[in-house]
């Protein structure tokens, strides 16, 4: 931290000892006025109406879905304070004084956040839209009331993060207008007028909060994003207190802001992990559709670059809809408008970006104009949808497929093909901020696919707070498809979520199918090694050549990894790996002078292992090529791929 930033922490942290003793405390006054739109003009109902409903009994009988925990019996309502996943329950204490972190407080922060954000009011509300049934709008009443008396304000863990309050407005607003408003029957009679008046007051609070607590310096990253989201998005849904014209002017200014400087021109989201950077659009999208459905349309510039992010999204999409999982991803998701597994969630970003954005080349990529995209287009945007799905590919634009600001080169053949092959190499920043909070360790990896089978490919995340050895591991530099130096990672982790030193790296050059680029990660050695690496892509022949110069003077003990999608049959042969999916053979062939061995599921040290979702890990073949080497030395690693 700079100066500044030691300033702020000190000052934050004595207002909030100070908020401790109940100064500044938020005081609702009562509210007048009408509250505003919703995202839509008519909410959509081409649904299948019985599984809906079913979703919905679902949560009425108490199990709920919490990250990894699928099904977890955990009634209804849940006991709002308890972490689902070990019981623990966080007490009612100050809640900007709360150690969040600590799992012996709070258990696995991460899932009581997770049942916080009240995803599971919005399947209740949306079964209540299609049905009309009774026990779908009681329900979403019970939960809010059970939250209400079981949360305080501002007592617990449910009042520490700004970003959590955040995305449970978002949740509250979605369920309002879905319940119908102003005319819910949830507010019908002195019982439903009461309860009115307890959930605004609490969203009062909420958006007094997160006014007052906003993530600034190191922190504001997509927590700052979320915040000024939730924060605009309330006050448009509810502008019936004398702050909201203030907290609305002062959010939607923080949302522009942030839009267009957490995100490069090119599209790419500076965090550098394609999960956050969907997360990302997911927000500005959804704030952008309230905001305009309101007559507060955010400006051009704002649409432009939310465009430009699901382009990119598009263009490292493969022929499968297979996405790289660069840096991490929590599976967290912004508002659970229909269950989708982590493909489905980037083609339904690209098919709403169609319709928004009159793209063919999105409708393409996303395949079918999905429940999500209902949801938040209306019915009627299903027939702009099906127009630009039917549209002759000389209506399409051309994909980029270099993306210099971010960092991000295709190479490859055949894109959007059932030939093709696609290389996303990473040659960007380590992260965001000076924390850089949920980069990887991945400087010059890449994957790789073909015919849409991913072969080679980024492990993944698996956990953040309660693991480290398995977080460490997870963002480390051996789990990634690049070189290794003496078994160091080429930036220096400090906590789950900081970067002490970023590895810098330069691009020296980008044509056709050639990628040169190198970075200085391990100048911190006494003896500093540069890593220059070469991608080249040879159309005629399916082959890619890596080559790896390593530029120093003394002895290092060198790493070359490689990582095998779980699904992948991998075998050793002499001088060479063999990996085989679904018809596609890959051919690696590894530099005589390293030693090649061959992991799965090793626990200690940890190696081999994939993790498809969040807190999920499996294991997964790695091939670690290693060898020691004297000064400056060069290793070729030819990659041969021989489709079906």
């Amino acid at each position: 931290m700079g100066p500044a930033e030691v300033g702020f922490r000190l000052r934050r942290a004595a207002r909030s000892h100070a908020e401790r003793a109940g100064l500044g405390w938020a005081h609702p006054s009562a509210p007048a006025g009408r509250p505003g739109a919703g995202w839509v003009r008519e909410l959509p109902r081409r649904f299948d109406v019985a599984r809906s409903a079913a979703a919905a009994d679902r949560i009425l009988a108490g199990t709920f879905d919490v990250l990894a925990l699928r099904g977890a019996p955990l009634g209804f309502p849940p006991a709002w304070n308890a972490d689902p996943k070990t019981g623990t329950r966080a007490p009612l204490r100050f809640g900007k004084t709360l150690d969040y972190r600590s799992p012996g407080t709070v258990g696995d922060v991460k899932y009581l956040w997770e049942m916080n954000r009240h995803l599971e009011l919005v399947t209740l509300a949306q079964a209540w839209h299609l049905t009309r049934e009774p026990r779908f709008a009681e329900g979403c009443r019970r939960l809010i009331d059970s939250w209400l008396a079981e949360c305080p304000y501002p007592l617990g863990a449910n009042w520490c993060s700004s970003l959590e309050l955040a995305i449970r407005l978002i949740n509250w607003a979605c369920v309002w207008q879905l319940l119908g408003a102003e005319e819910s029957t949830v507010f019908a009679g002195h019982d439903g007028a009461a309860f009115r008046a307890r959930w605004l007051s609490s969203i009062h609070r909420h958006c007094h909060f997160i006014a007052g607590h906003l993530s600034r310096h190191s922190s504001a990253n997509n927590h700052l994003l979320g915040e000024a989201a939730g924060l605009a998005i309330a006050a448009l849904t509810w502008p019936l207190w004398k702050s909201s014209p203030r907290w609305l002017e002062r959010a939607t200014a923080e949302l522009t802001h942030e839009a267009l400087t957490q995100n490069h021109e090119d599209g790419v989201n500076k965090e550098q992990a394609v999960w956050y950077h969907a997360a990302v659009a997911d927000l500005l999208l959804l704030a952008g559709l309230i905001a305009r459905a309101n007559g507060c349309d955010a400006q051009p510039a704002y649409w432009r670059r939310l465009e430009s992010m699901l382009e990119f999204v598009a263009s490292i999409m493969d022929a499968a809809g297979n996405v790289p999982a660069f840096g991490d991803a929590d599976d967290g998701v912004l508002v659970r408008w229909a269950p989708l597994d982590r493909g489905q969630l980037f083609r339904s970003l690209l098919a709403t970006g169609a319709v928004l954005f009159d793209r063919a080349e999105f409708a393409r990529k996303a395949r079918e104009f999905d429940d999500k995209s209902r949801w938040l287009l209306g019915d009627e945007g299903e027939a702009t949808f099906a127009r630009l799905v039917s549209m002759p590919h000389g209506g399409a634009r051309p994909l980029p497929r270099a993306f210099p600001q971010g960092g991000y080169y295709l190479l490859g053949e055949g894109f959007d093909t059932a030939r093709e092959v696609k290389i996303v190499a990473d040659a960007g920043a380590l992260g965001y901020l000076s924390i850089a909070a949920h980069a990887h360790a991945d400087a010059l990896s890449f994957t790789l696919s073909a015919a849409g089978q991913p072969l080679l490919v980024d492990p993944g995340t698996f956990a953040y707070h309660c693991d480290r050895k398995w977080r460490r591991y997870f963002r480390g530099t051996r789990a990634h498809n690049t070189v290794c130096i003496d078994g160091l990672d080429q930036s220096r982790p400090a906590g789950s979520f900081l970067w002490l030193d970023h590895a810098p790296v330069a691009v020296e050059a980008f044509e056709s199918e050639r990628l040169v680029a190198s970075h200085d990660g391990y100048s911190r050695l006494s003896d500093p090694v540069r890593h220059r690496r070469t991608f080249a892509y040879d159309r005629e022949r399916f082959l890619l050549v890596i080559t790896d110069e390593l530029i120093c003077r003394g002895t290092h003990h060198v790493e070359l990894n490689w990582h095998f999608a779980p699904q992948c049959q991998v075998l050793r042969s002499e001088g060479a790996v063999l990996a085989e999916l679904g018809g596609v053979r890959l051919t690696l062939k590894i530099d005589p002078r390293l030693a090649c061995r061959l992991e799965s599921g090793s626990e200690s040290p940890p190696g081999g292992w994939f993790s498809p979702s969040y807190d999920v890990k499996v294991p997964a073949t790695s091939a670690r090529a290693s060898g020691e080497t004297q000064g400056a030395a060069t290793f070729v690693t030819e990659i041969r791929i021989e489709l079906p």
